[in-house]
């Protein structure tokens, strides 16, 4: 069993931020500590990060992709047709696999089973084998510091790779900012 990657997202007032942890594991051996499962997407309006293989990072990716050019980068639009054909596909619906996608103004965390949830803050998401130690840290950060966005992101998928043993501290950033 793969257990890879985590990922956090966090839409503040200046910046939409997207990290993610570089670790692939394989059962109890690390095979990769510098994987990329973040990117910017249509225009370099969306920002996205998937939780799961890396192969079917790229299929999903550029399906995803493929949506937000057809709905010419309306992110709720490309969320929900995305989201159908995903939880439809046969093969890929049976993935162990999970993506956040934001813009400046929502962010979503989408799985195959067709869910597409926004979060009830609506400005911190996370997924993958560290997701709930990234989210708990960047909620006590935004509540009780004054980091940016991206420092916010950075150091919560630094505790998260404290306290997970399939998240590691090579962590990458992406972000939009005005």
């Amino acid at each position: 069993m793969f257990d890879a990657t985590t990922i956090l997202a966090y839409k503040g007032a200046n910046k939409a931020v997207i990290g993610g942890d570089g670790q692939v594991t394989f059962g109890n051996t690390v095979l990769k500590g510098n994987a990329t499962k973040i990117r910017t997407l249509y225009k370099d309006q969306i920002l996205a990060g998937f939780a799961g293989s890396t192969a079917d990072a790229f299929n999903l990716f550029d399906m995803f992709e493929g949506h937000l050019e057809a709905c010419k980068g309306d992110l709720l639009k490309s969320v929900i047709a995305f989201s159908k054909e995903w939880r439809k596909d046969k093969v890929l619906r049976r993935l162990e696999a999970m993506m956040i996608v934001l813009n400046k103004e929502k962010i979503f965390i989408l799985s195959g089973n067709g869910d597409v949830v926004e979060p009830e803050d609506g400005s911190i998401a996370s997924i993958g084998s560290g997701g709930n130690f990234a989210i708990s840290a960047a909620r006590a950060l935004a509540k009780h510091s004054t980091l940016d966005e991206e420092e916010l992101v950075r150091e919560s998928l630094m505790i998260a790779g404290e306290l997970c043993i399939y998240t590691n501290q090579n962590i990458k950033i992406l972000k939009l900012e005005d």
